[in-house]
């Protein structure tokens, strides 16, 4: 076990200590820190109550998160060149510096007009409807709107975001304001199909998870990781612009009509 957890870059504190003394080893956040630290935790009593095999994986990566959030240090952020502290220049304007987080990239072709699917998108509270992922989405007016989204383990997280780019029928790109609890920022173009096959709809997400990219593994356990539900969502999409209506849990439909909250 300790093996595999060398070879992933993740070792015990005891083993690490002389080497994490210096400012110059931290490589963590203190938001991500923080975050570590608290879902480590979390993971290591409920790995420790199960009392099986699994139950003492759970335990061993929340005390790997413990020591990451107290040192701020990550030997698989060394192993990426990845450093979350922002010590670096920074460009306010961007959610997600470009060396942090993670991209996702999906897109479906859909038998309707980039005009439609341009106009249904670009009403931002209609987005719940498709998006599992997604509790509420409140338009605040001026190209700005309130986001809660489901997490791991029944938990919700929250934002603001802007449209920062829009160009009618074509692109709709938003970010995430200060103060979000995920960072993330996200594009959508709308391209006429060849052969006038409706239109390809292409979705751009990325995003910086609490915990980095230990963080998205967790969530990957708990099947709740962007690039499935980006793909899943575009599927429902497709179904809502195309008959109206999207299957439930159950497989069954939902007969809501796809022009009702333009």
């Amino acid at each position: 076990m300790q093996e595999t957890l060398q070879q992933a870059g993740v070792t015990s504190g005891q083993e690490q200590s002389g080497s994490n003394n210096g400012s110059d080893d931290v490589n963590v956040g203190q938001t991500e820190r923080w975050a570590s630290a608290l879902v480590g935790g979390g993971l290591a009593l409920y790995g420790l109550t199960r009392r099986t095999w699994s139950g003492v994986v759970l335990a061993l990566v929340g005390g790997t998160l413990i020591y990451r959030g107290s040192t701020g240090h990550c030997y698989m952020y060394d192993a990426l060149g990845v450093n979350t502290t922002g010590t670096g220049s920074a460009n306010p304007l961007v959610s997600v510096p470009a060396n942090r987080g993670i991209k996702v990239e999906k897109s479906v072709t859909i038998n309707r007009s980039p005009a439609e699917l341009y106009s249904f998108w670009k009403n931002f509270e209609n987005l719940p409807r498709f998006m599992n992922h997604l509790e509420s989405v409140k338009v605040a007016g001026e190209g700005r709107s309130h986001w809660v989204a489901k997490a791991p383990a029944g938990r919700t997280v929250e934002w603001d975001a802007e449209i920062y780019n829009e160009k009618e029928n074509e692109l709709i790109a938003w970010r995430s304001l200060e103060g979000a609890d995920v960072d993330n920022a996200g594009s959508v173009r709308f391209e006429p199909a060849t052969g006038g096959r409706g239109t390809v709809v292409k979705v751009t997400l990325k995003y910086d998870p609490p915990g980095g990219v230990i963080g998205a593994a967790i969530a990957r356990l708990f099947g709740e990781e962007p690039s499935q539900q980006i793909e899943e969502d575009l599927h429902r999409f497709k179904q809502v612009m195309e008959t109206g209506e999207t299957a439930t849990t159950e497989r069954q439909t939902s007969g809501s009509s796809a022009g009702a909250g333009r």
